[in-house]
Parts: C-alpha cells; sequence; structure tokens
C-alpha cells in the first residue's frame, strides 16, 4: 500500500503572525484542518491518527496555533488569578485579554489563505472547537464541514469542569523538566478518565516531544484568557450552515458532556456522536470510531456539495 505523502513542519505568514504547520496525504486529496485546544501544541494530534485520517482520501493539515508550539509568541496579560475568575462568575465582570477567539479563527483563514486553500473541512478539539465554531459563523464559505469535538458554546450554563480537572488548569506551571514529565502524565490520567495502556505507555515520549518544541506557560494563560474573553457563541451558532458533527465523550472531566449536546442543539441540523466511555482526550482505542465518523461526515458532505 503506498503511504500518502507527507510534508515535514514548515512556518508560514498568516494573519499578521508566524504559523507553524504540518502536512499528511495527498496534495489533490480534499483538505481537511485540524486545530488543537487549549496550551495544546499540533503534535497532540497524534502523527498516527493524522496519517489514518489522510488515507481516508484527506490531505490532513496541522498547525500550533498562535502562543503554542512553534507558532508566534505573543506578549501581555497577567496570569488569570481566583479572584479574577471568581468575579467573572458571580459579578459577570468580563475577563481582559489581548486577543479573543475570532484573532484565532482568522489565523486559521491566514493560514487557508496563504496555502491557497479556497475551503476545507474543520476539525476543532475542545477550545480548537471553539476556534472552527467561529470560522463556520463569521467566515461560512470557508467551511466545507464542520466536526466539533469535546468542546462547548460558551454558554454559561454548562456545569462547570470537576474539581480534580478544574484544579490542574489552574495550577502553577512546572519549574523543571521532571516535573513536567510527572505533570504530563499526571494530567492525561485525570483528563482521559480510566485505563488506557497504550496511551500511558506513550507518555513519557509524548511529554518529551512536546518539552522539545518548547513550552509557553504564559501562552496558555493568554488562550485560555481568549476563550473567557470571548463569551458565549450560541445565538450565533444558529447562523451556522456548514454540516456539523458535534463528537463528545460521556465522561468528559473538562468540557462536560452537556457542552456537546449544547452545541449540538444550538447549530441547524447538526449530527451528535457520544463516544461511550471517553474523557478529555483522543484514546488510541477511540481512534477508529472518531476517524471513522470524521471521514464519513467530511465525505458525505462533499457529496452532497457536489
Amino acid at each position: 500500500m503506498n503511504l500518502p505523502a507527507h510534508q515535514p513542519p514548515q512556518i508560514i505568514r498568516a494573519n499578521g503572525i508566524d504559523l507553524c504547520y504540518e502536512i499528511f496525504g495527498d496534495p489533490a486529496a480534499e483538505p481537511l484542518l485540524l486545530i488543537m485546544g487549549l496550551g495544546a501544541q499540533m503534535i497532540h494530534w497524534d502523527d498516527e491518527f493524522c496519517r489514518q485520517l489522510a488515507a481516508r482520501e484527506f490531505r490532513v493539515i496541522r498547525f500550533d496555533n498562535r502562543d503554542i508550539g512553534k507558532s508566534s509568541r505573543l506578549s501581555g496579560g497577567k496570569r488569570l488569578g481566583p479572584i479574577e475568575l471568581l468575579k467573572m462568575r458571580f459579578l459577570k465582570i468580563p475577563v481582559a485579554a489581548p486577543y479573543r477567539l475570532i484573532d484565532m479563527a482568522k489565523d486559521t483563514v491566514g493560514l487557508m489563505d496563504a496555502l491557497g486553500i479556497k475551503s476545507a473541512h474543520l476539525v476543532g478539539a475542545s477550545m480548537g472547537g471553539m476556534i472552527a465554531q467561529e470560522v463556520a459563523i463569521s467566515f461560512p464559505q470557508r467551511v466545507r464541514s464542520l466536526t466539533s469535538i469535546m468542546s462547548t458554546t460558551g454558554n454559561p450554563k454548562i456545569p462547570p469542569p470537576t474539581r480534580e480537572a478544574a484544579a490542574m488548569l489552574m495550577a502553577p506551571p512546572p519549574a523543571t523538566k521532571e516535573e513536567y514529565f510527572e505533570r504530563f502524565a499526571k494530567t492525561w490520567k485525570v483528563l482521559r478518565v480510566g485505563s488506557f495502556p497504550e496511551d500511558e505507555a506513550l507518555d513519557a515520549s509524548r511529554a518529551a516531544r512536546t518539552f522539545e518544541r518548547g513550552l509557553n506557560p504564559a501562552g496558555v494563560g493568554r488562550q485560555l484568557r481568549a476563550i473567557l474573553a470571548s463569551g458565549s457563541r450560541k445565538e450565533r451558532l444558529h447562523s451556522v450552515t456548514a454540516p456539523t458533527l458535534v463528537i463528545h465523550g460521556t465522561v468528559d472531566p473538562l468540557v462536560r458532556p452537556e457542552g456537546g449536546k449544547d452545541t449540538a442543539a444550538s447549530i441547524p441540523g447538526a449530527k451528535l456522536l457520544m463516544v461511550e466511555g471517553m474523557g478529555h482526550a483522543l484514546p488510541i482505542p477511540m481512534w477508529p470510531q472518531i476517524i471513522g465518523a470524521i471521514a464519513e461526515h467530511a465525505h458525505g458532505a462533499a457529496t452532497k456539495a457536489a
């Protein structure tokens, strides 16, 4: 079997910043853009996950969002503290942010412009799902289909993360490499919910690769501010015309299952796939179901458009 072509990571100028991206698959295949979540580098879309998607006849493009990995690092915005979060929650005082999700959506469209892609299938995980939703709202002509995974509408009525997941999100950044590796394994244990030996066996090598590409704790803080400052998309999502698939885990501790249900209910004609036993992660045993659903949805949307 001929494996689809693979282009190594490159840097491109988009929306006034540098974005690091990587392409898997046939250049003539339908473009499918993978958008990662809060504080997560593009390599959190596992290489093999990307290859398996590319083998389903897609040109798969993954990239580092602004303020993460090898993409441009911005500045400004103090670390979010408990006081500010309490003010936001109870006094409805908005969080200040150097940029918002719409700016990250413009990065995504800018990357498509730079690569000469008129429209693409968008697949976003967690914050990446929020960015993909924003593109579908603000730049509808650029979206062939939308898949929003373990994400939400920003609706404040959705239940908050579990105490354990919230504590992990707000923990101060690790001070040493050893501490980072320890935190990485612990974080994914909380997010995956349950035992996934294949993934646990890869935690150390994944942590090493993430660490080597470079950490940016201040950038993660700015991304979190962008989410909180952007408010709810619930009403605006009613205008989305792209064929939409919402995938969510039944035991997600960070973005609760209600977040996925709310997203599907807010987008006209959206399909909802609740994955039994899936937390806030894409564990290897669940890839066949997830990759199968993404491919079927995107190809189905393309057939309808044709």
